[in-house]
């Protein structure tokens, strides 16, 4: 037999070119070890004090400080293994675009993120779970640190089929009300819906207490409109095709989609949520590695 056939299996290579193998090798040497989880609890580690609010339990007031201020203070302790994270994926048909300039489309640069991050939370021990949506809910796994749980949500990212509009709002609107432990929502999507219901959603997931991150995943022609000649735009998501000049249209649509991005910054800004821009030209181990030490300073 020839040896090359022996170790090179068409179907072992074939596997080896999925999420999983990504996954583990835009993770390990880049982002393993600076995530830390943000929530507290009564156990392990000392994190800070906060002010006694009426119901708190006294057992944790601080008498030294008390002694000290004649305020009353808690003692809060970071939890050895207390995160639950849930990943949002859209799966509208939008999220199939790619250009030129990209190596794949949003919906595979979103699916190889989701299955990079819940590696690292399963690593850690930690519980992770997965939503697929476009217009409503498709596929809802619930979180788990079982690290065979990784093969599940991975076989629910290979499976969607695009092919629906985008409501965004509605859907985070129920799911602050499913989600029950309070945890780190991760919303990856290239965010094409209305901004206004997007953020109510949102402020939904915010009032119940979850964490929230937005990675809005864009392809460079989506930032750049690099289109010179005549052509046929056709239109996603069940808009319109259309023949146009773009150069003529360039300076319009730019306008029209940098406020659109700097009204989504604002209102994470205004609520306390994260804003990750992710590029389909980009290299996802550096963006991800970035934000999480970014995230790990902060």
């Amino acid at each position: 037999m020839d040896d090359s056939r022996k170790y090179l299996d068409p179907k072992v290579l074939s596997r080896l070119n999925g999420l999983a193998l990504r996954a583990k090798l835009v993770v390990e040497g880049y982002v393993s070890g600076v995530h830390r989880s943000p929530f507290h609890g009564f156990s392990v580690e000392f994190a800070e004090h906060r002010e006694y609010a009426p119901g708190d339990d006294l057992r944790y007031l601080d008498w030294k400080v008390f002694g000290r201020t004649d305020k009353f203070y808690l003692k809060q302790y970071e939890e050895e293994t207390n995160l639950a994270c849930h990943l949002l994926v859209d799966t509208s048909e939008s999220m199939t675009y790619r250009s030129e300039a990209a190596s794949m489309s949003k919906l595979d640069y979103a699916c190889c993120a989701a299955a990079s991050l819940a590696y690292l939370i399963l690593h850690q021990q930690d519980s992770v779970g997965l939503v697929t949506l476009d217009r409503t809910i498709r596929s809802l796994v619930r979180p788990s640190a079982n690290p065979s749980h990784l093969e599940q949500l991975i076989a629910v990212m290979e499976g969607a089929v695009p092919e629906k509009k985008t409501a965004l709002g509605p859907i985070f609107h129920e799911l602050a009300g499913r989600f029950g432990k309070r945890g780190i929502v991760i919303v990856l999507s290239d965010l094409f819906d209305d901004v206004e219901a997007m953020v109510k959603g949102l402020k939904h997931l915010r009032h119940r207490r979850h964490e929230v991150v937005l990675m809005h995943v864009l392809d460079p022609a989506e930032l750049e409109f690099p289109f010179e000649q005549t052509m046929l735009f056709r239109g996603l998501e069940q808009a319109p095709q259309v023949i146009a000049e773009p150069r003529s249209l360039r300076r319009a649509y730019l306008e029209e989609f940098n406020a659109y991005v700097r009204r989504l910054k604002y209102a994470c800004r205004a609520n306390r949520m994260d804003y990750v821009q992710l590029q389909t030209d980009h290299s996802l181990a550096v963006v991800l590695s970035s934000y999480l030490a970014s995230r790990g300073r902060r």
